[in-house]
């Protein structure tokens, strides 16, 4: 209607009905020749699908998140940088943020499941040793492999699919928890179901190599943070690259002030002490424990940051496969880890392992040196039997339950602790 009017400007004799049409925005002397508008040009971004790993699919994680990158609603840090560079391809973890709305951005980890060197080995591992080529079409050459065929056939996933794979997870594994994996598994539309009927080949593929490689997000996946476990909301995958919420590992607060180290290490003994006993009778146990291993949330909460190193023995049903299977290898089994390298026996974890793992590598670097002589002597007593792997008699529960106690009175009730503040003013417990 308006560029109607406007186009009758310059025919328009009468002085009154031209002082109308200005006023109402128009001029007579360009109406007829004003250029088009131009739209905004919204600068890109260059990944490149070997950044991601969308070269390597479908010996990849997955590309439930994919779009989110090439719609930039997943920016990594340098990008908010005026050189809009992405980071080294090198690098094992980086930060980034995440949006739903393009409006509020928060903070996400966008990790490898290994370094860039070990996946660029484990690709030239897997085209030598089966097709004896130096380069080869990966999901070509998987798609061959014994176990490959197996999982193919199979309407369900048990036991004997997954012998030998190097994953902590799977080295005692029992028909619930697999199930549990295949009705939870995230890159796939959810089916409820315990049948593998809803997966593609390429589906099938994507779990067999994400299981090889590192379980990681799959404990996510099947472990969510919304029904209450200690690990980090999973966002998704794209190609080799997985998204979560974002942590500060631990070993950023091994300078913390007295009460800040006494709170994350209530909290790493209550982890624990979960992981251990839960309403799903699975115990959790750790292979390894570093200063990653757990990280902390901004609001103060710690959580299992890597759980690459996590095993899992069903009390309920108990371990579906015998010793003399884990020893099955193929090239699932060797993809990060030496084929020779030996498995834990399941009938040898004790429910103490993994508390002496931490009073050995992570507790002494938090709480040594923090506090006055009569309660840091205490500590560090504790500490020191603790390392040693406490006597037969003194169980895992007890041992915690005494280092919570000289704990407890160290924890301060503020701020600084939103995960638990103002709840913490009015509880008898503080």
């Amino acid at each position: 209607m308006g560029r109607w009017i406007c186009c009758l400007c310059s025919r328009v004799a009468d002085p009154l009905m031209l002082l109308l049409l200005l006023a109402l925005g128009c001029n007579p002397c360009t109406a007829a020749t004003a250029p088009p508008s131009v739209p905004h040009v919204k600068p890109s971004y260059s990944f490149g699908r070997t950044f991601l790993g969308l070269d390597k699919c479908n010996a990849c994680i997955g590309t439930s998140i994919c779009k989110k990158f090439f719609k930039e609603e997943i920016r990594f840090d340098t990008w908010l940088s005026s050189h809009l560079k992405l980071p080294p391809s090198s690098l094992l973890s980086y930060s980034g943020n995440y949006t739903d709305d393009a409006k509020s951005w928060r903070l996400v980890d966008i990790t490898r499941l290994t370094s860039k060197y070990q996946h660029d080995r484990a690709d030239k591992r897997i085209c030598t040793s089966l097709l004896k080529t130096k380069t080869c079409s990966l999901e070509r050459a998987l798609r061959r492999t014994q176990r490959f065929q197996k999982w193919l056939r199979a309407k369900r996933l048990t036991p004997d699919l997954v012998q030998g794979l190097s994953s902590p997870m799977l080295r005692c594994p029992s028909q619930r928890l697999l199930d549990r994996i295949v009705r939870r598994y995230a890159e796939v539309p959810d089916a409820g179901s315990i049948y593998m009927d809803h997966l593609t080949d390429r589906d099938k593929l994507r779990l067999l190599y994400t299981l090889a490689v590192n379980s990681h997000p799959i404990l996510l996946q099947i472990f969510p943070n919304v029904e209450g476990w200690p690990f980090p909301r999973y966002l998704g995958s794209c190609g080799r690259l997985v998204v979560s919420a974002s942590t500060r590992p631990l070993r950023d607060f091994f300078g913390a002030a007295p009460e800040v180290a006494a709170d994350l290490a209530l909290q790493l003994l209550a982890v624990l002490r979960s992981m251990a006993t839960n309403d799903l009778n699975y115990f959790f146990y750790f292979t390894h424990v570093d200063a990653g291993t757990f990280g902390v949330f901004s609001n103060g909460h710690l959580f299992i940051r890597d759980a690459s190193t996590l095993g899992i023995i069903d009390k309920e049903e108990g371990s579906q496969l015998i010793d003399g299977q884990q020893e099955y290898k193929d090239i699932f089994s060797c993809l990060t880890v030496d084929c020779q390298s030996a498995f834990v026996s399941c009938d040898s974890i004790r429910e103490k392992h993994s508390l002496v793992m931490v009073c050995q590598d992570l507790l002494p670097k938090l709480l040594t040196g923090k506090f006055l002589l009569p309660v840091q002597e205490k500590i560090d007593a504790f500490l020191q039997r603790c390392a040693r792997g406490l006597s037969d008699e003194h169980g895992a529960n007890e041992a915690m339950a005494e280092l919570a106690e000289i704990l407890k009175p160290l924890r301060s009730c503020d701020s600084r602790f939103a995960y638990r503040y103002p709840d913490c003013r009015y509880s008898d417990k503080f």
